[in-house]
């Protein structure tokens, strides 16, 4: 189960509303979006959290590039809002490289929609996720800006230990966990 809410810093302190990502394919989109809850350009965070399995933080200070923390890449790639936190960039990639090689790929005969059983056998269940973007692997653990929130009072060692309910700690942090409350 996925939480996602916007927090809009004002003159009057922090503002919350849920958001919903299912029309969000890309970080710009998601930076699109954060940037309409706030007409004066002020900060907006956008935090997203995936159960017990990983959070993601992403700043716009208005016109500026967004800046990024995920708490485990890993578990963020299998999600589909974790994918469009995962740029190439946050990831050290060349943009465009998505690692298929052809030189690198298995052409065994079964690419034309013929099942080979054994191979399949042999994958399990989750075969082709396994195989999702086999070209470069997704690091286990945090990656992007640590210091995301160091300005408003979470420090990278704060939001790197952070665990559970990080959306609702760091709201807390920022003094904004009763107006997030309000959208959960």
């Amino acid at each position: 189960m996925y939480f996602a809410a916007l927090l809009a810093r004002t003159e009057d302190g922090w503002e919350a509303s849920d958001t919903e990502l299912d029309d969000v394919e890309t970080l710009s989109d998601l930076a699109d979006l954060a940037r309409e809850a706030s007409p004066d350009e002020d900060t907006v965070l956008v935090l997203i959290e995936q159960e017990d399995a990983w959070f993601g933080v992403v700043r716009v200070d208005g016109e500026e590039d967004p800046r990024i923390y995920v708490s485990d890449a890993a578990a963020a790639a299998r999600s589909s809002y974790g994918e469009i936190l995962l740029t190439d960039e946050l990831l050290g990639r060349d943009p465009g490289d998505d690692g298929d090689d052809l030189d690198a790929l298995d052409l065994d005969g079964t690419e034309d929609g013929e099942s080979d059983d054994e191979d399949e056998d042999e994958d399990g269940a989750d075969g082709g996720a396994a195989s999702a973007g086999s070209g470069d692997a997704v690091p286990h653990g945090p990656v992007g800006d640590p210091e995301v929130l160091d300005d408003l009072g979470v420090s990278e060692k704060e939001l790197r230990s952070m665990s559970g309910d990080a959306v609702g700690e760091i709201a807390e942090a920022l003094g904004a966990s009763e107006v997030l409350e309000t959208v959960r």
